[in-house]
């Protein structure tokens, strides 16, 4: 069994930066791919990054790129998502999660195990 938990959310000023982790426990023979997601009230769920952790490719939302930027510390196996220049649009619960893919992948429905979520408040 796979446990996610997610840290480093909370409020900024728009133009601020943020750095969210996710460490994963238990498990994870077959967590190739980590994954950052985020669900706004009314929105769908959106895929923003993805990385698999064998090569270190990547997948990034076009909505994000180039103002965030995911990182795998396999070490300590921790994600990290890397927020700057942050705007009130990107205000949101983010997710954590991982997959069992060959490939980074941004659709929701390749994860299995999901953490609990960290809030990111953005003002204006």
């Amino acid at each position: 069994q796979v446990r996610l938990v997610e840290s480093g959310g909370g409020s900024v000023q728009a133009g601020g930066s943020l750095e969210l982790s996710c460490k994963a426990y238990g498990d994870l023979w077959n967590s190739n791919v980590r994954a950052w997601f985020r669900h706004a009230p009314g929105q769908e769920r959106e895929g923003l990054a993805a990385i698999y952790i064998w090569n270190n490719s990547e997948d990034i939302a076009a909505s994000v790129k180039g103002r965030f930027t995911i990182t795998f510390d396999n070490p300590k196996d921790t994600l990290h998502l890397h927020m700057k220049n942050l705007k009130p649009e990107d205000s949101a619960m983010y997710y954590c999660a991982t997959s069992d893919l060959g490939s980074p992948s941004l659709l929701p429905s390749a994860y299995f195990q999901w953490g609990q979520g960290t809030q990111v408040t953005v003002s204006s």
